[in-house]
């Protein structure tokens, strides 16, 4: 098994501080973990709420949701 980490899962929220697409909003957007391998499952919330696995992990969630910084990742865990 592929480990990213020995602490184990992690958590997170993805924080938006400016809304580029005018959808999400600003703040607290959607949840998720980081599982040991590296992989990523992200939960919107919301009207439509939606859970999406990023087998490529933060960096690929990132470049899609992050707008070059627009949104960041908050560790919640240690």
């Amino acid at each position: 098994m592929k480990v990213a980490g020995n602490a184990g899962p992690r958590c997170f929220q993805l924080v938006r501080h400016v809304d580029v697409s005018g959808v999400s909003g600003t703040g607290v957007v959607a949840e998720g973990v980081e599982w040991t391998d590296g992989t990523v499952a992200l939960h919107w919330g919301g009207r439509y709420p939606t859970t999406t696995v990023w087998p490529d992990g933060i960096d690929a969630l990132l470049t899609v949701h992050g707008h070059n910084g627009a949104t960041t990742i908050q560790w919640l865990d240690g």
